[in-house]
């Protein structure tokens, strides 16, 4: 009696002491499970049943006596009509449903996008996630296999280039622009997770609860582009490309020579017509009233110094006096100092 006790499993259970372990298969060295056998499961556990390679009844965290009534999906693939007396045997799967956290991800190859902005990118991406398994089922079938102990480093050898392709899927399906991708990280996890876990459930039966997206890099010629807009959105209203390229020749020229004084004067010549075009200058032009309790402009005197005109220009002061010196602005030496009326100033941005 000894002997055949022995034979019979009559207390089934599984004490987890490791951090990694995603399933593990019940050894039953060839023992049958005695009628009426207790099955423990513990918290953040879930036991599977599978006969002859079908899958039979799961079993949630409490303890279970095993009988007809509880496996009645075993039942039925054994064709047991009556209830059964004798024992029997099948494999019986404990998979763990705890979260498991800081699972890096990345793409080993760039991804093709497509971008409102830049057209056809190639985008490269790496960053980590937190999955737990929800569908035991699914996720023996398409991940685990008939593996006796599966554990997470082997999961990361199976599942991160099918994590990178569901990724990949969601950010073409999701539409981000290049920019947002580039520069609002946590914002696109949160936007991508509903995308993300429908296919992750029906096809791995894992639910993704974090994906965190810690950089995506662009090609040079892209990450040139998007700094240069950044710049100009910095300026402000300096929006067009023109005046923003010359915006940089002055930054380039400024202390160098002929260059620099001639970008700073067209860029000057161009803001005094902008200046021009808005009524500064003509006194004929209606002008803004302004804001109550606001103070108001100063009006633009008829004698103007060097450094006024200068700063009316966008110039240096040193330029001023030279188109003076030259001829090209007309101006009076009163003492040491030049005074230029505002018909002059006129006169002189007209040519």
């Amino acid at each position: 009696m000894d002997y055949l006790k022995g034979q019979f499993l009559e207390i089934i259970q599984w004490t987890d002491d490791s951090r990694d372990t995603l399933s593990w298969r019940f050894p039953d060295e060839d023992k049958e499970i005695k009628r009426g056998a207790q099955l423990i499961v513990r918290e953040s556990q879930v036991a599977q049943f599978v006969y002859l390679g079908q899958f039979g009844d799961t079993f949630e965290p409490g303890k279970h006596s095993l009988t007809t009534d509880n496996i009645p999906i075993l039942s039925t693939l054994k064709g047991w009509k009556y209830g059964f007396e004798s024992p029997f045997k099948a494999d019986i799967y404990y998979v763990t449903t705890r979260l498991f956290t800081g699972n890096k991800w990345g793409t080993s190859n760039p991804i093709m996008m497509r971008d409102q902005d830049f057209g056809i990118v190639r985008v490269r991406a790496f960053g980590t996630f937190d999955f737990k398994i929800v569908d035991p089922k699914v996720f023996l079938k398409e991940v685990a296999g008939s593996d006796h102990h599966f554990r997470l480093d082997e999961f990361a050898d199976t599942m991160r280039s099918r994590i990178v392709s569901v990724f990949t899927d969601a950010l073409a399906s999701a539409k981000v622009p290049v920019l947002d991708l580039a520069t609002r990280y946590s914002e696109l996890g949160d936007a991508l997770l509903p995308i993300i876990n429908p296919a992750t459930v029906s096809k791995y039966g894992i639910e993704i609860t974090t994906f965190l997206l810690e950089n995506a890099s662009v090609p040079p010629e892209v990450e040139a582009a998007i700094d240069k807009r950044s710049s100009m959105s910095a300026i402000g209203n300096l929006n067009d490309y023109v005046k923003f390229q010359m915006a940089e020749g002055m930054a380039k020229g400024e202390g160098g020579g002929p260059a620099g004084a001639a970008a700073e004067i067209a860029m000057g010549f161009g803001m005094a017509n902008q200046m021009f075009n808005q009524g500064v200058f003509n006194p004929n032009q209606p002008q803004a009233t302004p804001a109550v309790g606001a103070p108001a402009a100063a009006p633009v005197a008829d004698i103007l110094t060097p450094a006024q005109v200068a700063q009316t220009l966008g110039v240096t002061e040193g330029d001023v006096l030279a188109s003076i010196e030259a001829g090209d602005l007309k101006g009076k030496k009163i003492g040491t100092q030049y005074r230029i009326t505002k018909a002059a100033l006129e006169e002189f941005l007209s040519h």
